[in-house]
């Protein structure tokens, strides 16, 4: 009997190399994508994406009809995020940048590249910066990125007053904006927080074209309305008459705890204090430990 034949290896970067030349090469491609909203062209091989993406197998194992095949349309994914995932798929690796890698996350979360979406999610927590936090929270929470999700809440809660200035913040989806207003440690005082959160509603109601009050329905009850002192609580009132947010019984809760000097007189409404909460004369009335 022959003996058993003995794998040995050539070198890995000259293969890569010649894999990489065949990205987005029209010559010998067999399949052509049409991606991103700009719609552009992206030409590949169908064996190497079929034998590399489960979803692509499915996708591209449809049979075609005679004549030239059609264009796959994919036009939710940015064609710099497909061209990452196309060099992952025929080199095993990619280069990744802070201004897409989030799009590229989200592509390997669609298309199950769990190897890509690990490697996406490492460069992510490494770059990770005052800009990105917000948006990188909005896949995290989007897909269940548990780890991901709880990396940028711990940014989010050191960083707390610049990332309230971010444009990411007011394009944060309430599901996403909910438990950054359930943390108590956020270093923020809660009238700044506040007025975060009717900016996040008044550019929600804008896009959306909803009421202010009902778009922020979901989280305006985790403002902590009892640790605004009396003068600040009437200023929060006269602005709501002009411009609702906030529920009027939520606004009363908060006067009772400061009629009655009691923190169990806002009837569920939580008034712990954060950790950028700013101390008022009334807080020891209230007997409100820092968390």
């Amino acid at each position: 009997m022959e003996p058993p034949g003995v794998v040995v290896h050539g070198e890995a970067a000259p293969f890569s190399t010649a894999l990489r030349s065949l990205i987005n090469n029209p010559r010998y491609s067999d399949v052509c994508f049409v991606v991103g909203q700009e719609q552009r062209e992206v030409f590949a091989h169908r064996c190497l994406l079929a034998c590399r993406c489960n979803f692509f197998q499915r996708l591209l194992g449809v049979e075609q009809g005679p004549g030239a095949p059609s264009p796959v349309v994919l036009n939710t994914v940015p064609a710099e995020a497909f061209l990452a995932v196309l060099e992952f798929l025929y080199t095993n690796s990619v280069k990744l940048h802070h201004h897409s890698v989030l799009e590229v996350l989200t592509a390997a979360v669609e298309y199950g590249l769990e190897e890509l979406r690990e490697l996406c999610l490492e460069f992510v927590v490494k770059v990770l910066d005052v800009e990105l936090v917000c948006e990188a929270l909005q896949v995290a929470v989007t897909f269940g990125l548990v780890p991901l999700q709880e990396r940028c809440m711990t940014f989010i809660e050191t960083h707390s007053q610049e990332v309230l200035r971010t444009r990411g913040f007011l394009e944060l989806s309430a599901a996403a904006l909910l438990p950054l207003l359930r943390s108590d440690k956020l270093c923020v005082d809660e009238a700044e927080l506040i007025r975060a959160a009717r900016s996040w509603a008044r550019v929600g109601a804008a896009v959306l074209e909803r009421p202010m009050a009902e778009v922020a329905a979901p989280v305006v009850r985790e403002l902590r309305l009892a640790l605004l002192a009396p003068a600040e609580l009437s200023v929060l009132e006269e602005q709501n008459r002009r411009e609702p947010l906030i529920p009027a019984e939520q606004i009363v809760e908060a006067w009772k705890c400061h009629a009655l000097r009691r923190g169990d007189a806002a009837q569920g409404a939580s008034c712990r204090r954060r950790r950028g909460t700013l101390s008022r004369e009334h807080h020891r009335f209230l007997e409100l430990p820092f968390k």
